[in-house]
């Protein structure tokens, strides 16, 4: 065999060899057994869900949802003192591989017809020694302006960006496991002034009313342990 070829095969014996060191063996799902609709209160502080109760998410078999999600849970809250509703959406997926990756809402609301105008990051701050990284963002379609405030879970780390969840995907992959994901959004329709301090109060209230073995699905394990 020409040394020409020997090397080749030595490079692909390197790569497969890699790949193979690569491939994630186990699954790491904080999330485990437990169910949305139950860690998720329907009532907490001065909140309570809206008449009507949750919202009704289609499940068509075989969609990219139905593939990405395996559980939602969707909700319209109401402060007590009124005031327009709060729209809560969570999703979880239980491998975020390659295929299957969460959905970042700056890619989902362009893909129903909205533009997305303020972007920015501003941590929710359930208390003073627990913050979460968070994304605020403003969509709009003809007749109505949306503030929203979310933020993902990959595993233990909470992204802002979709570079940070590839980088993040990849070092859970390098660690040798495939980690769950979860999607913590809360919306309200824009007034007069714009509702992100409204969105990231609620959505601190949220997680402190939360069951603290459920707060690790939501925040990640370090955070839950510090807020606990």
């Amino acid at each position: 065999m020409r040394r020409r070829d020997l090397i080749f095969a030595g490079g692909c014996a390197l790569a497969l060899g890699g790949a193979e060191w690569l491939r994630p063996r186990r699954l790491m799902s904080l999330m485990g057994s437990a169910k949305l609709d139950a860690i998720i209160p329907d009532r907490f502080g001065d909140w309570a869900v809206d008449e009507g109760g949750n919202i009704v998410v289609p499940r068509t078999p075989g969609s990219l949802a139905d593939t990405l999600y395996g559980a939602q849970l969707a909700r319209s809250y109401r402060h007590r003192s009124g005031g327009a509703p709060v729209m809560l959406m969570i999703a979880h997926g239980d491998s975020q591989s390659d295929l299957l990756q969460l959905h970042r809402p700056e890619s989902c609301y362009p893909a129903v017809g909205f533009t997305i105008g303020e972007h920015g990051f501003e941590p929710v701050r359930v208390s003073p020694q627990v913050s979460i990284p968070a994304v605020e963002m403003n969509a709009r379609a003809p007749g109505r302006s949306e503030d929203v405030v979310y933020w993902t879970r990959l595993g233990e780390y909470l992204p802002t960006t979709a570079s940070e969840q590839r980088s993040d995907r990849l070092r859970t992959a390098m660690s040798g496991y495939v980690a769950d994901g979860m999607l913590v959004r809360a919306s309200a329709i824009r007034a007069e002034t714009p509702a992100y301090p409204m969105l990231n109060d609620f959505l601190a209230e949220l997680v402190r009313a939360v069951p603290a073995k459920g707060r690790a699905a939501l925040i990640g394990t370090t955070r839950a342990r510090a807020l606990a």
